[in-house]
């Protein structure tokens, strides 16, 4: 397979304080929708894990015991578009506030990993990639954003419209 049949995939989860129903989560449940809908009209995106009402995955199943933990999986072209909505879009605001809705986990809360075009990664895949994240560190397969040394490895993305 050439090194340009891939994309990235990114895993991430959040522990809530509180169920998703509960007064104290209400910004945050507001705003699944129009932040979904943003990440979908973000260049570099490709797919992204819907419940079964074709919006937020709230209500797919985690593979966690604590029914707070909430997941969220998702396809991108490349790290640098990822980068991009995540940092440059009002979805950095969520991640500077996840402590009013979420409670601090050990470890790693989000992962990369290069994955085929065309596939869509599972739940169940992405739950291993945080573990290995979580148990073995950076590797290619398994890597964080601020992983550099991963971002352009042998499993380089494929780019769109000629230009990366």
């Amino acid at each position: 397979m050439s090194s340009n049949h891939y994309h990235l995939a990114q895993y991430n989860i959040i522990q809530l304080k509180e169920d998703i129903n509960h007064p104290l989560i209400k910004e945050f449940k507001d705003f699944l929708e129009p932040v979904n809908l943003l990440a979908e009209q973000s260049p570099g995106f490709i797919w992204r894990l819907t419940g079964g009402d074709g919006a937020s995955a709230t209500e797919v199943e985690t593979l966690y015991t604590n029914p707070l933990i909430f997941i969220n999986l998702s396809v991108w072209e490349n790290v640098d578009l990822l980068k991009a909505y995540t940092y440059k879009t009002v979805h950095s605001y969520f991640l500077k506030s996840r402590g009013k809705w979420g409670d601090n986990m050990s470890g790693h809360q989000s992962v990369l990993w290069w994955t085929p075009v065309g596939a869509m990664p599972t739940p169940a895949i992405g739950k291993t990639k945080l573990d290995l994240l979580n148990d073995k560190g950076p590797t290619e397969e398994a890597f964080g954003m601020a992983d550099t040394a991963f971002h352009r490895s042998i499993k380089t993305p494929l780019v769109k419209h000629g230009a990366e």
